[in-house]
């Protein structure tokens, strides 16, 4: 059986080009069916809004910043408070029902004990977002 030709003369050669009319035809079909379902793509019904003066709403989350020098000092919001009454600020920043986050920001000689103790005492009043600050390499 000869792929090629029907010329039995010579050996056999297989047949080495490709047939891309399937493929076009492919393509040609995808390319319609695109253009008519591309407008469908947008359903925004027209609405005449009435213009109204009003204040923006902004949603900033409540921010408890922590501090930590490398004597092992507590510093929230830049007031300094004992570590025993860390516990009972982490509790008043979640009564209100909303989530604060935490940005700790710790000395880099601090131990990594008063961290662990800093991360409990939030983990044990629901703060779940917490972040690290840093400074930026040079």
């Amino acid at each position: 059986m000869s792929f090629g030709s029907f010329n039995e003369n010579g050996p056999a050669q297989p047949m080495a080009e490709i047939n891309t009319t399937p493929l076009v035809d492919v393509m040609l079909v995808l390319l319609v069916i695109f253009i008519i379902t591309a407008p469908l793509f947008h359903q925004a019904v027209p609405v005449d809004l009435p213009r109204v003066a009003s204040t923006k709403l902004e949603d900033k989350p409540l921010v408890v910043s922590v501090a930590l020098d490398a004597e092992g000092k507590v510093f929230v919001d830049a007031v300094e408070i004992d570590r025993s009454a860390l516990a009972a600020r982490f509790a008043a920043s979640t009564a209100n029902g909303l989530q604060p986050e935490l940005h700790l920001r710790a000395d880099r000689g601090t131990r990594y004990e008063r961290v662990a103790e800093v991360l409990a005492e939030a983990q044990r009043a629901g703060i779940v977002k917490i972040a690290f600050v840093t400074e930026p390499a040079r």
